[in-house]
């Protein structure tokens, strides 16, 4: 979906970066790292492996800037090197451990407490290994939805899909996480 530049400000660092501006460049890197990180996250599931893959993307945007041809198209450019690169980084790992269930299963106390704070950090760990459990088919949209605030549309406009199915991939890849955190796999 192409924006006009008043209601995309990236497409002008696009510009900049295309003619080696290595300032405007890192600007674009740290504006969009975050969600960078979540498409990687999304396919690879692997957090102890985003650093790398994520450092492989912007490499890749540095140097193949000038295979986009539609500035306007900047990110989805971008959702597919970073996909692309977590598809790859995927390829060379082996499938992480499933969920610890004791996490599921601890006493809820307060956060403030050390011991509430490693409760609250072993429930943290094992919501991201149930997510990275997730198939990608399910996981992509997942984290696009609720880790980085996308909107159905955006998600189907990015992953080129009917936001009818992003909506069954949602409804599949809750119903799999429920199912994983009360022990039920």
């Amino acid at each position: 979906m192409a924006y006009a530049t008043e209601l995309d400000p990236e497409r002008a660092a696009v510009e900049a970066i295309r003619t080696g501006d290595r300032s405007a460049f890192e600007a674009f890197a740290r504006r969009n790292a975050r969600w960078v990180r979540g498409v990687i996250f999304g396919v690879l599931g692997d957090p102890d492996r985003m650093d790398d893959v994520t450092q492989q993307v912007w490499q890749a945007v540095w140097t193949r800037i000038e295979a986009l041809r539609d500035v306007s198209q900047w990110r989805s450019w971008l959702y597919r090197l970073a996909r692309n690169a977590a598809v790859d980084a995927g390829r060379e790992q082996a499938r992480r451990k499933r969920l610890n269930q004791q996490a599921a299963d601890a006493p809820i106390t307060s956060p403030e407490t050390p011991e509430g704070e490693a409760i609250s950090r072993e429930r943290h760990r094992a919501v991201m290994n149930a997510i990275s459990g997730l198939p990608a088919l399910y996981r992509q949209p997942f984290v696009l939805r609720h880790i980085e605030d996308w909107s159905y549309q955006q998600i189907a406009d990015t992953m080129d899909m009917p936001p009818a199915t992003v909506e069954t991939r949602l409804v599949r890849a809750r119903q799999l996480l429920r199912e994983a955190l009360t022990g039920k796999v």
